[in-house]
């Protein structure tokens, strides 16, 4: 079997093995920078709409992140009746990538099925969809009438959700990111984001054709307006170039249910 590398916040691990080195950044430095050995024309253009059915099943890390994920704010840009759906990009263009999240109790490491988890995050021009606050897509009325990028899952057996999106671009003020929201038993337990390694993302805007045009993004992971730089090195996702030119991003959520 052919074997598999990811990219564990900013170091090279092979899957199941050893422990990882994350760099930290101070100010607006980048975090979690890594040397990655992959080039953007490494990966799809347009969108999900040619990715095959049969990616591999993701791979998370042999000793998940069980500790309590930190809550963050909700966000100007969050929506209301969001979809429950696996592919979440109603056809906008992007690097093809898949977001898979576990679930598992921050005490003991076990699956949580069940839960209802939302993402949401912006397409590659840096706007977000849907009747959001005026600041998340102004003067955008392709983007108000639509809910690109937003979706629901249920966790299965193994805690695990995965969603087919789009890289997300940048915006003014903030580093790149995923939002989230987690519900267990009609209980809200979670409202958080995770980040994305800055060495990727300066592989994607610079050479992607899906996200040329923009100018040079602002903000790095060290100098996020939501996240300190000490705690952005904790929330990066772990990263895996899947064979059909789809980006792996993968992240174990600790929660606390009492």
């Amino acid at each position: 079997m052919k074997r598999r590398t990811i990219i564990l916040g900013g170091g090279a691990l092979l899957a199941g093995a050893g422990t990882a080195f994350i760099a930290l950044g101070r100010g607006g430095e980048p975090i979690s920078r890594h040397s990655f050995d992959w080039k953007a024309s490494d990966f799809r253009a347009g969108g999900t709409a040619a990715v095959p059915a049969d990616l591999p099943e993701p791979i998370f890390r042999a000793e998940p992140q069980c500790v309590v994920t930190f809550a963050k704010t909700l966000g100007p840009c969050h929506t209301s009746d969001v979809p429950v759906r696996k592919d979440v990009t109603e056809g906008v263009a992007g690097l093809p990538t898949r977001i898979s999240l576990r679930l598992v109790e921050a005490e003991n490491c076990d699956p949580i099925q069940g839960a209802d988890v939302e993402i949401w995050h912006t397409n590659a021009d840096g706007v977000y969809s849907g009747r959001a606050a005026s600041m998340c897509n102004r003067d955008d009325t392709d983007a108000r009438s639509t809910r690109f990028l937003r979706g629901r899952q249920i966790s299965d057996e193994n805690g695990v959700v995965s969603f087919l999106t789009v890289y997300p671009g940048w915006y003014s003020g903030r580093a790149v990111h995923v939002h989230l929201r987690i519900i267990v038993d009609d209980r809200e337990l979670l409202v958080s984001q995770l980040l994305f390694d800055d060495a990727l993302s300066d592989l994607v805007y610079e050479g992607h054709p899906d996200y040329a045009g923009r100018p040079q993004r602002n903000t790095m992971n060290g100098g996020d307006s939501v996240f300190s730089s000490s705690e952005a090195a904790q929330f990066i996702l772990d990263f895996e170039k899947l064979d059909p030119g789809v980006l792996q991003a993968s992240y174990t959520i600790g929660l606390v249910r009492s």
